[in-house]
């Protein structure tokens, strides 16, 4: 099977949709980060932040290692290759499975 190769629009759909996720969902940490920190400064909240604020960098840390392990190890290399390997053995179980089901009804009949 000959790998597809992208097309130039089918990238750029790609990027701009990426885009269209992180800058939100960045906007969005760095906001609450924000509310945090500034809540730090209070008396009554100082000891409440901490917590989030900790799992916040925890979270973040974890899933840039995740992403970083992914990229060296090759997962984004070919995202079409799965679901093909997924359907051919699909179709060999599949295969299998109809020549077992074969042999039972003959033995049985």
């Amino acid at each position: 099977m000959t790998p597809r190769i992208e097309s130039r629009g089918k990238r750029i759909t790609i990027l701009v949709m990426a885009i269209g996720i992180l800058i939100p969902g960045g906007y969005g940490f760095i906001e609450k980060l924000i509310q945090f920190v500034r809540t730090l400064n209070t008396e009554t909240g100082a000891g409440f932040t901490i917590i989030p604020i900790s799992n916040y960098f925890l979270i973040a840390a974890g899933m840039a290692c995740m992403l970083a392990w992914a990229i060296a190890n090759g997962m984004f290399h070919d995202i079409e290759k799965p679901k093909y390997t997924m359907l051919e053995s699909e179709a060999e179980l599949d295969a299998l499975n109809h020549g077992v089901g074969d042999e039972r009804n003959h033995s049985n009949g």
